[in-house]
Protein backbone atom coordinates (compact mmCIF):
# COMPACT_ATOMS: atom_id res chain seq x y z
CA UNK A 1 0.00 0.00 0.00
CA UNK A 2 2.82 2.22 1.14
CA UNK A 3 3.97 1.91 -3.01
CA UNK A 4 0.86 3.26 -4.55
CA UNK A 5 1.06 5.95 -6.57
CA UNK A 6 -1.78 8.14 -7.16
CA UNK A 7 -2.51 9.90 -10.51
CA UNK A 8 -5.29 12.70 -11.13
CA UNK A 9 -8.11 11.40 -13.04
CA UNK A 10 -11.51 12.98 -13.76
CA UNK A 11 -13.98 10.56 -12.18
CA UNK A 12 -15.88 8.33 -14.54
CA UNK A 13 -18.81 8.76 -14.30
CA UNK A 14 -18.83 12.83 -14.40
CA UNK A 15 -17.05 12.17 -17.90
CA UNK A 16 -20.18 11.02 -19.33
CA UNK A 17 -22.75 13.08 -16.99
CA UNK A 18 -25.33 14.75 -19.09
CA UNK A 19 -25.97 16.87 -15.96
CA UNK A 20 -23.36 17.85 -16.21
CA UNK A 21 -22.59 19.36 -19.29
CA UNK A 22 -26.36 20.47 -19.16
CA UNK A 23 -24.95 22.43 -15.56
CA UNK A 24 -22.18 23.73 -17.86
CA UNK A 25 -23.38 24.69 -20.37
CA UNK A 26 -25.96 26.98 -18.89
CA UNK A 27 -23.17 28.46 -16.52
CA UNK A 28 -21.65 29.16 -20.09
CA UNK A 29 -24.40 30.43 -21.32
CA UNK A 30 -25.53 32.86 -18.68
CA UNK A 31 -21.95 34.20 -18.46
CA UNK A 32 -21.63 34.89 -22.16
CA UNK A 33 -25.17 36.79 -21.67
CA UNK A 34 -23.57 38.87 -18.89
CA UNK A 35 -20.35 39.61 -21.26
CA UNK A 36 -22.47 40.71 -24.14
CA UNK A 37 -25.22 42.42 -22.05
CA UNK A 38 -22.87 44.22 -19.79
CA UNK A 39 -20.17 45.54 -22.44
CA UNK A 40 -22.03 45.02 -25.69
CA UNK A 41 -19.81 44.09 -28.62
CA UNK A 42 -16.88 44.07 -26.68
CA UNK A 43 -18.33 41.21 -24.42
CA UNK A 44 -19.68 39.42 -27.36
CA UNK A 45 -15.78 39.75 -28.70
CA UNK A 46 -14.75 38.05 -24.92
CA UNK A 47 -17.17 35.31 -25.53
CA UNK A 48 -15.80 34.21 -28.84
CA UNK A 49 -12.23 35.35 -29.04
CA UNK A 50 -11.41 33.58 -25.85
CA UNK A 51 -12.25 30.24 -26.82
CA UNK A 52 -10.59 30.82 -30.23
CA UNK A 53 -7.51 32.42 -28.58
CA UNK A 54 -7.06 28.83 -26.13
CA UNK A 55 -7.28 26.98 -28.99
CA UNK A 56 -5.12 28.51 -30.95
CA UNK A 57 -2.40 28.88 -28.34
CA UNK A 58 -2.60 25.16 -27.96
CA UNK A 59 -2.08 25.40 -31.60
CA UNK A 60 0.84 27.78 -31.60
CA UNK A 61 2.53 25.67 -28.63
CA UNK A 62 2.51 22.40 -30.49
CA UNK A 63 3.71 24.53 -34.31
CA UNK A 64 5.61 27.58 -33.68
CA UNK A 65 5.21 28.00 -37.47
CA UNK A 66 1.18 28.61 -37.26
CA UNK A 67 2.21 31.09 -34.41
CA UNK A 68 4.31 33.03 -37.21
CA UNK A 69 1.31 32.99 -39.73
CA UNK A 70 -0.99 34.21 -37.63
CA UNK A 71 1.46 36.80 -36.21
CA UNK A 72 1.39 38.20 -39.84
CA UNK A 73 -2.30 38.29 -40.42
CA UNK A 74 -2.89 40.40 -37.07
CA UNK A 75 -0.11 42.44 -37.93
CA UNK A 76 -2.89 43.92 -40.34
CA UNK A 77 -5.49 44.37 -37.84
CA UNK A 78 -3.89 46.89 -35.66
CA UNK A 79 -5.51 49.65 -37.38
CA UNK A 80 -8.96 48.21 -36.62
CA UNK A 81 -8.35 49.24 -33.13
CA UNK A 82 -10.42 52.43 -33.86
CA UNK A 83 -13.43 50.28 -34.06
CA UNK A 84 -13.42 49.23 -30.78
CA UNK A 85 -14.12 51.04 -27.43
CA UNK A 86 -11.50 52.53 -25.32
CA UNK A 87 -7.60 52.52 -25.33
CA UNK A 88 -6.81 48.46 -26.23
CA UNK A 89 -3.38 47.82 -26.51
CA UNK A 90 -3.17 45.69 -29.80
CA UNK A 91 -0.04 46.64 -30.15
CA UNK A 92 0.99 44.28 -27.20
CA UNK A 93 -0.92 41.34 -27.60
CA UNK A 94 0.68 41.06 -30.86
CA UNK A 95 4.36 41.04 -28.77
CA UNK A 96 2.74 38.74 -26.44
CA UNK A 97 1.67 36.21 -29.82
CA UNK A 98 5.21 37.07 -30.84
CA UNK A 99 6.96 35.45 -27.23
CA UNK A 100 4.55 32.85 -27.21
CA UNK A 101 5.87 31.53 -30.77
CA UNK A 102 9.54 31.95 -29.46
CA UNK A 103 8.42 29.86 -26.14
CA UNK A 104 6.75 27.15 -29.21
CA UNK A 105 10.34 27.37 -30.54
CA UNK A 106 12.54 26.51 -27.69
CA UNK A 107 9.66 24.36 -26.57
CA UNK A 108 10.20 22.00 -29.84
CA UNK A 109 13.58 22.64 -29.74
CA UNK A 110 14.58 18.82 -31.23
CA UNK A 111 12.78 19.97 -34.38
CA UNK A 112 15.07 23.48 -34.78
CA UNK A 113 17.88 24.24 -36.92
CA UNK A 114 19.85 26.12 -33.99
CA UNK A 115 23.28 26.20 -36.94
CA UNK A 116 20.69 28.51 -38.86
CA UNK A 117 21.92 31.39 -35.61
CA UNK A 118 25.08 31.29 -36.85
CA UNK A 119 24.49 33.50 -39.85
CA UNK A 120 25.93 36.52 -41.13
CA UNK A 121 22.65 38.47 -40.84
CA UNK A 122 21.93 37.03 -37.37
CA UNK A 123 25.12 38.19 -36.02
CA UNK A 124 24.91 41.58 -37.44
CA UNK A 125 21.33 42.63 -36.05
CA UNK A 126 22.58 41.07 -32.80
CA UNK A 127 25.02 44.57 -32.78
CA UNK A 128 22.15 46.86 -33.37
CA UNK A 129 20.13 45.10 -30.31
CA UNK A 130 22.91 45.24 -28.42
CA UNK A 131 23.45 49.46 -29.11
CA UNK A 132 19.71 49.66 -28.77
CA UNK A 133 19.93 47.98 -25.41
CA UNK A 134 23.00 50.20 -24.40
CA UNK A 135 20.43 53.67 -24.96
CA UNK A 136 18.42 52.48 -22.41
CA UNK A 137 21.35 53.88 -20.16
CA UNK A 138 21.69 56.96 -22.13
CA UNK A 139 21.94 60.22 -19.84
CA UNK A 140 20.75 62.13 -22.10
CA UNK A 141 16.81 60.41 -21.67
CA UNK A 142 14.11 62.20 -19.85
CA UNK A 143 12.60 59.11 -18.83
CA UNK A 144 14.13 55.98 -19.80
CA UNK A 145 11.29 53.78 -19.33
CA UNK A 146 9.70 54.84 -22.56
CA UNK A 147 12.76 53.27 -24.16
CA UNK A 148 10.52 49.69 -24.06
CA UNK A 149 7.61 50.98 -26.04
CA UNK A 150 10.03 52.12 -29.51
CA UNK A 151 13.26 49.63 -29.07
CA UNK A 152 10.25 46.57 -29.82
CA UNK A 153 10.11 48.43 -33.50
CA UNK A 154 13.70 49.43 -33.14
CA UNK A 155 14.98 45.81 -32.43
CA UNK A 156 13.64 43.71 -30.25
CA UNK A 157 10.70 42.23 -32.87
CA UNK A 158 12.89 42.00 -35.59
CA UNK A 159 15.48 39.87 -33.43
CA UNK A 160 12.63 37.72 -31.99
CA UNK A 161 11.52 36.89 -35.23
CA UNK A 162 14.76 36.73 -36.90
CA UNK A 163 15.01 33.53 -34.11
CA UNK A 164 11.56 32.31 -34.73
CA UNK A 165 12.40 32.56 -38.85
CA UNK A 166 15.98 30.90 -38.93
CA UNK A 167 15.81 28.24 -36.62
CA UNK A 168 12.05 26.81 -37.44
CA UNK A 169 11.90 24.08 -40.37
CA UNK A 170 10.24 26.06 -42.94
CA UNK A 171 8.66 24.98 -45.96
CA UNK A 172 8.52 26.40 -49.81
CA UNK A 173 4.82 25.89 -48.89
CA UNK A 174 5.31 27.97 -45.87
CA UNK A 175 6.59 31.03 -48.27
CA UNK A 176 3.93 30.76 -50.31
CA UNK A 177 0.97 30.82 -47.61
CA UNK A 178 3.19 33.91 -46.52
CA UNK A 179 2.95 35.62 -49.62
CA UNK A 180 -0.71 34.63 -50.45
CA UNK A 181 -1.50 36.01 -46.84
CA UNK A 182 0.37 39.12 -47.42
CA UNK A 183 -1.14 39.73 -50.95
CA UNK A 184 -4.76 38.71 -49.86
CA UNK A 185 -5.10 41.16 -47.06
CA UNK A 186 -3.49 44.12 -49.38
CA UNK A 187 -6.15 43.57 -51.95
CA UNK A 188 -8.72 43.54 -48.82
CA UNK A 189 -7.10 46.86 -47.81
CA UNK A 190 -7.26 48.44 -50.87
CA UNK A 191 -11.27 47.36 -51.55
CA UNK A 192 -11.70 49.22 -47.63
CA UNK A 193 -9.95 52.11 -49.14
CA UNK A 194 -11.46 52.24 -52.43
CA UNK A 195 -15.34 52.43 -49.69
CA UNK A 196 -13.89 55.10 -47.81
CA UNK A 197 -13.08 57.25 -50.83
CA UNK A 198 -15.86 56.88 -53.22
CA UNK A 199 -18.45 55.43 -50.39
CA UNK A 200 -18.19 56.74 -47.00
CA UNK A 201 -16.27 56.31 -43.45
CA UNK A 202 -18.02 54.72 -40.63
CA UNK A 203 -18.77 56.66 -37.56
CA UNK A 204 -15.58 55.00 -35.74
CA UNK A 205 -13.46 56.72 -38.52
CA UNK A 206 -14.92 59.95 -38.22
CA UNK A 207 -14.47 60.02 -34.76
CA UNK A 208 -10.82 58.86 -35.35
CA UNK A 209 -10.73 62.14 -38.00
CA UNK A 210 -12.29 64.44 -35.60
CA UNK A 211 -10.16 63.59 -32.51
CA UNK A 212 -6.78 64.92 -34.78
CA UNK A 213 -6.04 62.92 -37.57
CA UNK A 214 -7.77 65.03 -39.97
CA UNK A 215 -5.04 67.16 -39.99
CA UNK A 216 -2.99 64.80 -41.79
CA UNK A 217 -5.73 62.96 -43.61
CA UNK A 218 -7.83 65.78 -45.26
CA UNK A 219 -5.75 67.81 -47.66
CA UNK A 220 -7.87 70.89 -49.74
CA UNK A 221 -10.84 68.88 -49.11
CA UNK A 222 -9.63 65.49 -49.94
CA UNK A 223 -9.87 62.76 -48.03
CA UNK A 224 -6.52 60.67 -47.75
CA UNK A 225 -7.80 57.24 -47.82
CA UNK A 226 -5.93 55.55 -44.78
CA UNK A 227 -8.31 52.07 -44.90
CA UNK A 228 -7.68 49.69 -41.66
CA UNK A 229 -4.00 50.71 -41.08
CA UNK A 230 -2.70 52.74 -39.08
CA UNK A 231 -2.69 55.78 -41.22
CA UNK A 232 -2.73 57.13 -44.77
CA UNK A 233 1.23 57.10 -45.33
CA UNK A 234 1.73 53.63 -43.51
CA UNK A 235 -1.31 52.04 -46.13
CA UNK A 236 -0.07 54.14 -49.05
CA UNK A 237 3.75 52.80 -48.41
CA UNK A 238 2.44 49.39 -48.58
CA UNK A 239 -0.05 49.40 -51.40
CA UNK A 240 3.02 50.69 -53.56
CA UNK A 241 4.81 47.82 -51.82
CA UNK A 242 2.72 45.27 -53.48
CA UNK A 243 2.04 47.00 -56.59
CA UNK A 244 5.94 46.68 -56.89
CA UNK A 245 5.57 42.84 -56.42
CA UNK A 246 2.82 41.84 -58.58
CA UNK A 247 4.87 44.15 -61.47
CA UNK A 248 8.10 41.69 -60.51
CA UNK A 249 6.08 38.94 -60.69
CA UNK A 250 4.46 39.43 -63.74
CA UNK A 251 7.41 40.07 -65.15
CA UNK A 252 8.74 36.52 -63.63
CA UNK A 253 5.48 34.27 -64.85
CA UNK A 254 5.19 32.44 -67.80
CA UNK A 255 1.10 31.80 -67.15
CA UNK A 256 -1.06 33.64 -68.68
CA UNK A 257 -3.59 33.21 -66.25
CA UNK A 258 -1.48 34.54 -63.70
CA UNK A 259 0.18 37.59 -66.03
CA UNK A 260 -3.76 39.01 -65.97
CA UNK A 261 -4.51 38.60 -61.84
CA UNK A 262 -1.06 40.07 -61.64
CA UNK A 263 -2.20 42.60 -63.90
CA UNK A 264 -5.31 43.16 -62.35
CA UNK A 265 -3.78 43.09 -58.52
CA UNK A 266 -1.10 45.87 -59.66
CA UNK A 267 -3.66 48.10 -60.98
CA UNK A 268 -5.63 47.90 -57.95
CA UNK A 269 -3.03 48.29 -55.46
CA UNK A 270 -1.72 51.11 -57.39
CA UNK A 271 -4.92 53.09 -57.06
CA UNK A 272 -4.90 52.27 -53.74
CA UNK A 273 -1.41 54.08 -53.68
CA UNK A 274 -3.07 56.44 -55.20
CA UNK A 275 -5.99 56.99 -53.32
CA UNK A 276 -4.25 57.50 -50.22
CA UNK A 277 -2.24 60.62 -51.25
CA UNK A 278 0.92 59.24 -49.92
CA UNK A 279 3.05 60.73 -53.13
CA UNK A 280 6.62 59.77 -51.08
CA UNK A 281 5.35 56.11 -51.64
CA UNK A 282 6.16 56.30 -55.00
CA UNK A 283 9.86 55.92 -54.35
CA UNK A 284 9.10 52.01 -52.97
CA UNK A 285 8.26 51.62 -56.95
CA UNK A 286 11.24 53.85 -57.91
CA UNK A 287 13.87 52.11 -55.91
CA UNK A 288 12.63 48.64 -56.05
CA UNK A 289 12.72 48.73 -59.73
CA UNK A 290 16.54 49.05 -59.82
CA UNK A 291 17.15 46.69 -56.91
CA UNK A 292 15.22 44.04 -59.34
CA UNK A 293 17.60 44.62 -62.24
CA UNK A 294 20.97 44.21 -59.94
CA UNK A 295 19.66 40.80 -59.10
CA UNK A 296 18.10 39.58 -61.90
CA UNK A 297 21.53 40.19 -64.10
CA UNK A 298 19.54 40.05 -67.01
CA UNK A 299 19.79 42.34 -69.99
CA UNK A 300 16.21 41.05 -71.04
CA UNK A 301 15.14 41.40 -67.82
CA UNK A 302 16.65 45.22 -68.08
CA UNK A 303 14.56 45.99 -70.87
CA UNK A 304 11.30 45.10 -70.32
CA UNK A 305 11.40 47.40 -66.62
CA UNK A 306 13.11 49.81 -68.46
CA UNK A 307 10.24 49.77 -71.76
CA UNK A 308 7.62 49.70 -68.54
CA UNK A 309 9.09 52.26 -66.29
CA UNK A 310 10.15 54.87 -68.46
CA UNK A 311 6.81 55.73 -70.15
CA UNK A 312 5.45 56.05 -66.52
CA UNK A 313 8.03 57.85 -65.12
CA UNK A 314 8.29 60.80 -68.12
CA UNK A 315 4.12 60.61 -67.82
CA UNK A 316 4.81 62.07 -64.40
CA UNK A 317 7.63 63.85 -64.45
CA UNK A 318 7.09 65.94 -68.02
CA UNK A 319 3.49 66.61 -68.75
CA UNK A 320 0.50 68.01 -66.81
CA UNK A 321 -1.90 65.38 -68.06
CA UNK A 322 -4.96 64.08 -65.86
CA UNK A 323 -4.09 67.05 -63.11
CA UNK A 324 -6.92 68.03 -63.02
CA UNK A 325 -7.25 64.29 -61.10
CA UNK A 326 -6.33 65.15 -57.37
CA UNK A 327 -4.86 61.94 -57.18
CA UNK A 328 -2.63 62.20 -60.20
CA UNK A 329 -1.95 65.40 -59.61
CA UNK A 330 -0.85 64.31 -55.74
CA UNK A 331 1.58 61.42 -56.98
CA UNK A 332 3.34 63.85 -59.55
CA UNK A 333 4.15 65.73 -56.42
CA UNK A 334 6.27 63.78 -55.30
CA UNK A 335 9.33 64.28 -58.21
CA UNK A 336 9.14 68.13 -57.52
CA UNK A 337 9.84 68.18 -53.88
CA UNK A 338 11.67 71.96 -53.74
CA UNK A 339 7.72 73.42 -54.66
CA UNK A 340 6.14 71.53 -51.96
CA UNK A 341 6.06 73.60 -48.49
CA UNK A 342 6.07 70.67 -46.29
CA UNK A 343 8.88 68.91 -47.80
CA UNK A 344 10.73 72.77 -46.89
CA UNK A 345 9.08 72.21 -43.67
CA UNK A 346 10.88 69.26 -43.02
CA UNK A 347 13.92 70.57 -43.99
CA UNK A 348 13.84 73.10 -41.84
CA UNK A 349 12.94 71.24 -38.69
CA UNK A 350 15.48 69.15 -39.36
CA UNK A 351 18.25 72.02 -39.55
CA UNK A 352 16.48 72.26 -35.82
CA UNK A 353 17.41 68.90 -34.85
CA UNK A 354 20.84 68.61 -36.13
CA UNK A 355 21.72 71.63 -33.86
CA UNK A 356 19.93 70.21 -31.19
CA UNK A 357 21.67 66.66 -31.36
CA UNK A 358 25.16 68.61 -32.50
CA UNK A 359 26.36 67.59 -28.65
CA UNK A 360 24.43 64.50 -28.26
CA UNK A 361 26.35 61.66 -30.90
CA UNK A 362 24.37 59.18 -29.07
CA UNK A 363 20.98 61.00 -29.28
CA UNK A 364 18.12 62.03 -27.13
CA UNK A 365 17.21 58.24 -25.90
CA UNK A 366 14.56 55.70 -27.59
CA UNK A 367 11.08 56.16 -26.79
CA UNK A 368 11.95 60.50 -26.59
CA UNK A 369 10.48 61.58 -30.23
CA UNK A 370 7.09 60.75 -32.37
CA UNK A 371 4.44 59.15 -30.07
CA UNK A 372 6.19 57.72 -26.50
CA UNK A 373 8.17 61.21 -27.02
CA UNK A 374 4.80 62.76 -26.86
CA UNK A 375 3.11 60.34 -24.30
CA UNK A 376 6.00 60.31 -21.94
CA UNK A 377 7.46 63.45 -21.99
CA UNK A 378 6.17 66.35 -23.98
CA UNK A 379 7.77 69.08 -22.93
CA UNK A 380 11.39 67.52 -24.16
CA UNK A 381 12.44 69.43 -27.50
CA UNK A 382 12.64 66.06 -29.15
CA UNK A 383 8.97 64.94 -28.56
CA UNK A 384 7.52 68.97 -29.85
CA UNK A 385 9.66 68.15 -33.36
CA UNK A 386 7.72 66.35 -35.99
CA UNK A 387 9.89 63.26 -37.66
CA UNK A 388 8.13 62.63 -40.64
CA UNK A 389 10.91 60.08 -41.29
CA UNK A 390 12.22 56.64 -39.94
CA UNK A 391 15.21 57.59 -40.37
CA UNK A 392 14.86 60.80 -38.80
CA UNK A 393 13.27 59.22 -35.60
CA UNK A 394 16.24 56.42 -35.34
CA UNK A 395 18.52 60.11 -35.94
CA UNK A 396 17.06 61.54 -33.18
CA UNK A 397 16.31 58.76 -30.75
CA UNK A 398 20.06 57.03 -31.10
CA UNK A 399 22.49 60.14 -32.35
CA UNK A 400 24.79 60.00 -35.43
CA UNK A 401 26.55 56.73 -34.32
CA UNK A 402 22.73 54.93 -34.09
CA UNK A 403 21.83 56.14 -37.65
CA UNK A 404 25.31 54.65 -39.12
CA UNK A 405 25.10 51.43 -37.60
CA UNK A 406 21.39 51.21 -38.16
CA UNK A 407 21.99 52.33 -42.29
CA UNK A 408 25.30 49.74 -41.83
CA UNK A 409 23.05 46.95 -41.07
CA UNK A 410 20.20 47.78 -43.61
CA UNK A 411 22.76 47.97 -46.39
CA UNK A 412 24.50 44.74 -45.30
CA UNK A 413 21.19 42.67 -44.82
CA UNK A 414 20.79 43.46 -48.27
CA UNK A 415 24.15 42.75 -49.66
CA UNK A 416 24.17 39.30 -47.98
CA UNK A 417 20.62 39.00 -49.45
CA UNK A 418 22.09 39.63 -53.12
CA UNK A 419 24.94 37.55 -52.50
CA UNK A 420 22.83 34.71 -51.62
CA UNK A 421 20.18 35.17 -54.44
CA UNK A 422 22.77 35.23 -56.64
CA UNK A 423 23.91 31.59 -56.01
CA UNK A 424 20.00 30.07 -56.05
CA UNK A 425 19.73 27.81 -58.73
CA UNK A 426 15.97 27.24 -57.97
CA UNK A 427 14.02 29.18 -60.58
CA UNK A 428 11.13 29.57 -58.26
CA UNK A 429 12.99 30.17 -54.86
CA UNK A 430 15.16 32.78 -57.06
CA UNK A 431 12.06 34.63 -57.88
CA UNK A 432 10.43 35.06 -54.52
CA UNK A 433 13.47 36.68 -52.54
CA UNK A 434 14.54 38.89 -55.33
CA UNK A 435 10.75 39.93 -55.00
CA UNK A 436 11.07 40.07 -51.55
CA UNK A 437 14.18 42.07 -51.36
CA UNK A 438 13.69 44.15 -54.40
CA UNK A 439 10.39 45.02 -51.78
CA UNK A 440 12.87 45.47 -48.48
CA UNK A 441 14.79 47.93 -50.73
CA UNK A 442 11.72 49.91 -52.02
CA UNK A 443 10.74 50.14 -48.42
CA UNK A 444 14.10 51.38 -47.14
CA UNK A 445 14.19 53.77 -49.94
CA UNK A 446 10.98 55.28 -48.82
CA UNK A 447 11.30 54.80 -45.00
CA UNK A 448 13.34 58.53 -45.57
CA UNK A 449 9.81 60.17 -46.66
CA UNK A 450 7.55 58.11 -44.15
CA UNK A 451 7.98 56.27 -40.65
CA UNK A 452 6.93 53.08 -42.21
CA UNK A 453 9.48 50.20 -41.27
CA UNK A 454 8.98 50.52 -37.80
CA UNK A 455 5.14 50.20 -38.23
CA UNK A 456 2.60 47.56 -38.69
CA UNK A 457 2.33 45.60 -41.08
CA UNK A 458 5.16 46.34 -42.71
CA UNK A 459 7.75 45.71 -40.12
CA UNK A 460 6.27 42.02 -39.62
CA UNK A 461 6.59 41.56 -43.11
CA UNK A 462 10.27 42.94 -43.59
CA UNK A 463 11.35 41.73 -40.44
CA UNK A 464 10.33 38.65 -41.37
CA UNK A 465 11.66 38.48 -45.29
CA UNK A 466 14.62 40.05 -44.53
CA UNK A 467 15.32 36.89 -42.56
CA UNK A 468 13.95 34.49 -45.87
CA UNK A 469 16.18 35.89 -48.21
CA UNK A 470 19.49 36.05 -46.18
CA UNK A 471 19.06 32.11 -45.77
CA UNK A 472 17.04 31.44 -48.90
CA UNK A 473 19.59 28.68 -49.78
CA UNK A 474 18.29 26.57 -47.22
CA UNK A 475 15.51 26.25 -49.95
CA UNK A 476 17.64 25.84 -53.35
CA UNK A 477 16.75 22.29 -54.94
CA UNK A 478 18.66 22.92 -58.56
CA UNK A 479 16.65 21.69 -60.99
CA UNK A 480 17.94 19.04 -62.83
CA UNK A 481 18.25 19.19 -67.11
CA UNK A 482 15.53 17.31 -68.87
CA UNK A 483 18.23 15.05 -70.96
CA UNK A 484 19.93 14.02 -67.48
CA UNK A 485 16.49 13.46 -65.79
CA UNK A 486 15.50 11.13 -68.71
CA UNK A 487 18.64 8.90 -68.98
CA UNK A 488 17.66 8.78 -64.93
CA UNK A 489 14.60 7.72 -65.39
CA UNK A 490 15.56 5.25 -67.91
CA UNK A 491 18.23 3.53 -65.75
CA UNK A 492 16.06 3.27 -62.60
CA UNK A 493 13.58 1.19 -64.97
Amino acid sequence: MLNQTHTLSIPEHWRYSRHLFTVLGILLALLAGWLIGSWGVFGALITVGVPVALLAGIGILLEPRLGLLLYVNFSFLIGFSRFLPGELALGTALDGLLVLTLLSTFLNGRRMNWQQLRRPAFWILIVWLSFTILEYFNPEHPFPPAWFYHARSFSLSWFLLAIIVSVNPIKKSDIRIFCTQWLVWSFLAALWGFKQQYIGLESAELQWLAEGAAKQHILWGQLRSFSFYSDAGQFGSEMAGVTLVCILLLFETRSWLYRILYVVLAIVFFWGFAISGTRGALFVILAGFPAYFVLKRSPVHIMRGLIVGIPIFCFLMFTHIGDSVYQIWRIRSALHPTNDASFLVRLENQQKLKNFLKDKPYGAGIGTSSGAGQRFSPNYFAAQIPTDSWYVQIWIETGVVGLTLYLLMLFSIMLIGTIKIWQLKDPWVTTIMIVLLAEFAGICVVSYTNPILGQFPTSSILFISSFLFTTCDRWDTPTVPKTVDTIRRKVAI
